[in-house]
């Protein structure tokens, strides 16, 4: 069967299954099956694909029909114009963290800092940042230890081991340090409304990396309260949180000694994004 064929094929397979960006995915995956990057697919469209590359092709097909995210198919993301490693064990990286990693970047782009990303998953955020900053260090901690497995494959792969550093620790086994700044996209889904989300997500990403307890602030007033103690002063705290928890997420802020110096809204215009620093 030609290249188009297939494409067309796979396409209306998965719209079959309400798969909204079915097109797309489609071309994606058989991407992957034949190892080639997708413009050359559609730049070679009348090109005749073997038994077997269809049959693999059908696979990561059905794979994607019972909702799994094209990311864990693949294994990876792009994320700041890099690919990152990606498994179950780990969030995948979402376009919204980019426009954290932006700002962050903007603003202590002169500076020698050190970093501590708490929750880190893929590592996505603290190497992306490392990797731009380049007289400045970091370490990046999460409890689970499969997801700081995939941060040390990112690591390796991005090149920047004499930068960073990545432990299975919590919170409260980070003292004796003081950071330059903080940063964390903890989980702040409210966990009844776990439920409610995509299946693409409630069924496959980690509900550890979800869910934020019984108002989504949990982990959220966690990283705050310990912030405090581990920050320099003057240092920066940024936080990633969920739709409608500004209000809340900046009253604690503000009771521990936060002033907000930064707002970042998201592609819809909801606040996603809070950078504070720490005041005397």
């Amino acid at each position: 069967m030609e290249i188009l064929k297939l494409i067309n094929s796979g396409s209306q397979h998965l719209k079959n299954s309400n798969i909204y960006s079915h097109k797309l995915d489609s071309e994606i995956l058989l991407s992957k099956v034949l190892n080639r990057r997708r413009e050359e697919l559609l730049v070679n469209l009348n090109q005749v694909v073997k038994i077997a590359k269809i049959k693999k092709f059908n696979e990561l097909l059905q794979r994607r029909s019972s909702r799994e995210p094209v990311a864990y198919i693949l294994k990876e993301k792009e994320f700041w114009s890099k690919n990152f490693i990606v498994n179950k064990n780990t969030l995948i990286p979402r376009p919204e963290t980019e426009l954290l990693v932006e700002k962050i970047v903007k603003i202590f782009k002169e500076r020698s800092v050190f970093i501590l990303d708490i929750g880190t998953g893929t590592g996505c955020i603290l190497l992306s940042i490392l990797s731009e900053l380049k007289n400045s260090k970091g370490i990046g901690i999460d409890i689970c230890q499969k997801a700081i497995q995939v941060a040390k494959l990112n690591l390796l792969k991005h090149k920047l081991s004499s930068k960073i550093k990545f432990f299975r620790k919590g919170l409260n086994q980070i003292y004796n340090q003081k950071f330059d700044l903080i940063v964390s996209n903890p989980p702040y889904i409210i966990r009844k409304d776990i439920r409610n989300l995509d299946d693409d997500i409630r069924k496959f990403e980690p509900k550890l990396a979800l869910d934020g307890g019984n108002d989504g602030l949990d982990v959220i007033k966690k990283v705050i309260y310990k912030s405090k103690s581990i920050l320099k002063i003057k240092g920066m705290l940024a936080l990633e949180i969920g739709n409608e928890q500004f209000k809340k997420v900046s009253i604690i802020l503000r009771k521990n000694k936060f002033k907000i110096r930064y707002l970042i809204k998201d592609y819809q215009k909801n606040i996603r994004c809070v950078l504070s620093t720490l005041e005397n």
